[in-house]
């Protein structure tokens, strides 16, 4: 009885255990990360859990962001985690994005890691189609992203085909031209080649200052209804409030800097806006939930804030984020000079070795032609020093025969007797053996003569033979590997590399050659920031053709109309501040 009573407060006393930590899964652009949180944590705590996690400092940046009742609502970090309207659901699912957006991302986003989040982020807007991007842009970002993940194209690596599987470019495009996936993976390749050169870094921050100029980079759109009880969109970003048609999210009809805003206010679905000139009056808004008030409320004042701040000093923390980045950028630029270095050297090396080897080759080729001379010549030798032989042989039977030829007219002459036509038969005999002993005679003078010319010919042949074997001694002595023939840094026999050659000393001068560099790609980037419509330019230009008019959407069309009267989202927005508070507020109230 006891022995159950103590489990049973055991088991008790494990549940409240349980019950002070809670489960949750932050969903970020590129990881899951799960944690155990306490009950009594609040969204700060949380935050900067996360935020530790992924060694994030630009932390004003972020939020947590979850769905609620039909719409998005962001964790407040002064409240605990779970008194919020959030799941309670384990693991509670909260997305890790970016809140409020810069103004100029070069400027402003410092550590690599921050960049990283947002580029991921806006990619996936423009594919979902939440930034309007027109076709001509999509092709270069995809180009700028492909770069991103693949690094310097190469032909043998990169083969046709290898974007199959990647998503780049929004449906909206794809279905607005008569292109094939081959094709359009053309395009991007072609672009992708241009940014040889360029790193991860690089190549996103490239993305994020081109779709920073997009018309709806950065926007979060409300609807909502002025004095009239007209329908409008609110627009929010980092420059501050805008008014749009709700059929056209690209051009506002009026916009209000955050310089010019005072104060923001909201009662039940109705919004205040006090602007900062004091003869303006107080304009209001209401919107369709309260729980969208509150929302807007959380990004007027968060995007308000940033906007002061970016026009103050940078504060100390931001200061050190800022010199910490540009000495781990002039590290970084260090390091791929040197590696640029290594690996010329390297290229170099294989050339030079690639050059030895095909030489190396010939030479071998060229010996063993040599030698199957040789052994040519050899054998031809052996052959007329055999011939030779015989002739002599022959020579010698043709000698001796004509010795008995002669010996047998000398018998035949003393033998000859008695009549006379005896002797004339012995006289033609002896005519007979005459013309054969002279035929043996011009039989053996030619035999001579062809054992000398045989014998010639062997010592020609030896000659060959000795001809022969010193062009083998020498191509032999050619082919012989010196050290000393070939530079150290040109193809080592391991093709390893000295570190004392290779190793680069930080110094002054270094520091100044850095600088001046930073300023020539300061120069250049001013360059290609204006060729940069130019380039756009001809990407519309090339498959304009194949445009299929009718697919065209809305915000095609306006877009376009935008781009015949010359409107870009800064120009128009210059435009629209030039008129006083006054009007545009008055102006805003009569829609």
């Amino acid at each position: 009885m006891a022995s159950a009573l103590v489990a049973k407060m055991g088991l008790n006393s494990l549940r409240r255990k349980q019950a002070k930590n809670f489960n949750v899964r932050i969903t970020t652009m590129d990881a899951d990360m799960e944690f155990s949180c306490e009950v009594k944590w609040k969204g700060k705590d949380l935050f900067d859990l996360v935020c530790r996690a992924l060694g994030l400092r630009e932390t004003w940046f972020f939020g947590f962001q979850y769905d609620v009742k039909e719409t998005v609502a962001w964790i407040k970090m002064d409240k605990k985690v779970l008194d919020q309207d959030v799941s309670k659901e384990e693991p509670i699912t909260l997305n890790f994005l970016a809140k409020f957006y810069p103004e100029n991302a070069e400027e402003e986003l410092v550590q690599d890691v921050t960049q990283h989040l947002f580029f991921l982020q806006v990619k996936n807007k423009i594919l979902e189609e939440e930034i309007y991007c027109p076709p001509e842009a999509s092709v270069l970002l995809a180009s700028y992203a492909v770069q991103a993940k693949y690094g310097d194209y190469d032909p043998n690596v990169h083969k046709p085909g290898f974007l199959a599987q990647e998503e780049l470019l929004p449906k909206r495009v794809i279905n607005l031209y008569q292109m094939t996936a081959e094709m359009w993976e053309e395009r991007i390749t072609a672009c992708y080649a241009e940014h040889r050169g360029r790193t991860r870094e690089d190549a996103e921050m490239e993305y994020l200052k081109i779709a920073q100029d997009l018309e709806m980079y950065g926007i979060n759109y409300f609807p909502i209804r002025n004095k009239k009880g007209t329908d409008l969109l609110l627009g929010v970003d980092a420059l501050g409030l805008h008014i749009y048609d709700p059929d056209n999210k690209l051009t506002p009809k009026c916009s209000f800097p955050w310089n010019e805003i005072r104060n923001i206010s909201y009662s039940d679905r109705e919004f205040a806006i006090k602007p900062l000139d004091k003869k303006t009056d107080v304009f209001k808004f209401n919107s369709s939930k309260l729980r969208v008030n509150k929302l807007i409320l959380q990004l007027c004042m968060g995007n308000h804030d940033l906007f002061m701040r970016r026009r103050r000093v940078d504060s100390l923390e931001v200061q050190q984020m800022k010199a910490m980045a540009r000495e781990e950028r002039a590290r970084k630029r260090v390091e791929r000079q040197r590696l640029e270095r290594e690996k010329h050297l390297r290229e170099a090396a294989e050339r030079a070795r690639d050059d030895l080897e095909r030489r190396l080759m010939q030479l071998q080729d060229e010996a063993h032609m040599a030698n199957d001379a040789l052994l040519r010549s050899e054998e031809t030798a052996d052959l007329l020093a055999e011939k030779a032989q015989i002739a002599e042989e022959e020579a010698k039977l043709l000698s001796q025969k004509a010795s008995e030829a002669e010996a047998e007219m000398q018998r035949i002459k003393v033998t000859a007797i008695r009549s006379e036509e005896e002797r004339r038969m012995m006289e033609q005999k002896m005519l007979e053996a005459e013309m054969m002993a002279l035929k043996m005679a011009d039989e053996s003078e030619r035999r001579a003569m062809e054992a000398a010319q045989l014998k010639q010919d062997l010592q020609e042949a030896r000659d060959s033979e000795r001809r022969a074997k010193h062009k083998l001694l020498e191509i032999t002595s050619k082919s012989t590997y010196s050290p000393s023939a070939v530079p150290g840094d040109a193809m080592p026999p391991d093709l390893s590399f000295s570190r004392e050659n290779l190793s680069f000393d930080f110094k002054d001068t270094d520091m100044k050659r850095l600088s001046m560099e930073i300023e020539k790609e300061k120069v250049e980037y001013m360059e290609k920031s204006k060729h940069l419509q130019e380039q756009l330019n001809e990407l519309k230009t090339e498959i304009e053709s194949l445009k299929l008019k009718e697919r065209e959407t809305p915000l095609d069309i306006l877009h376009n109309e935008n781009t015949e009267k010359g409107t870009s989202k800064h120009s128009n927005f210059k435009k629209l501040t030039l008129q006083s508070t006054k009007t545009r507020v008055a102006y805003f109230e009569e829609l």
